[in-house]
């Protein structure tokens, strides 16, 4: 499960759709990162990442403005907030990449590195984008748990193991394991789902109880 790079390039040309997309962001907003965007590590390297949480892909104005996955809207404050109250993050979360939060054995990434038009990657973007998630899960030598924010990122990881998703599929707040490593599914945290009541903040912090516990293991 080796490739050599865990991160995309700031021109990466694999997707033209995204590549494209985000070059139009880059004209209207050039002060915004508009670029693909890394994983976020806590200070202490990837040799320390227990848990790591993997998203769908970056916001428009969320991480494709910060640069920074979840900085910038409404699913990060849920986020991080749940990450401070497991002590998996500490400092203060202000929804910009210079606050001074930092992880603690943790480690935030998406799917799909880059800003897909609409919120929504194609499945060849996704597919193509497994190469980086794949080399990311390889970086982790003491990883101990996954949590997947929503359906894509749930079987996208799966497959980034090389195993089947029907043998491992997407339910909210249901673990499965997969070579010594917990992966634990869970609705997204995005503004719709909570305002829909397709998830509360009480069903969000079972997961993390969950994923807690297990990268305590």
């Amino acid at each position: 499960m080796t490739v050599s790079a865990a991160e995309p390039e700031r021109d990466c040309a694999l997707c033209p759709r995204l590549h494209d997309f985000i070059a139009e962001w880059r004209v209207r907003e050039p002060g915004w990162h508009n670029a693909p965007v890394s994983t976020w590590l806590p200070p202490e390297g990837p040799q320390c990442v227990r848990l790591l949480i993997v998203g769908l892909a970056p916001g428009l104005r969320g991480a494709n403005r910060t640069g920074r996955p979840f900085t910038g809207d409404f699913s990060g404050d849920m986020l991080y907030a749940t990450l401070k109250a497991h002590g998996f993050a500490t400092g203060t979360f202000e929804s910009r990449s210079d606050d001074s939060l930092r992880l603690s054995g943790t480690a935030v990434t998406n799917a799909v590195r880059c800003l897909p038009p609409g919120n929504k990657p194609v499945a060849a973007e996704v597919n193509t984008c497994r190469q980086f998630l794949t080399a990311t899960i390889d970086r982790f030598t003491n990883l101990q748990a996954i949590v997947t924010l929503g359906k894509i990122a749930h079987d996208s990881t799966i497959r980034a193991f090389g195993e089947r998703v029907a043998v491992h599929p997407f339910k909210h707040d249901v673990a499965t394991e997969i070579g010594g490593i917990s992966i634990v599914s869970s609705y997204h945290c995005s503004r719709y789902n909570i305002n829909t009541g397709v998830l509360t903040p009480a069903m969000f912090e079972q997961v993390f109880q969950k994923a807690a516990h297990l990268a305590a293991d």
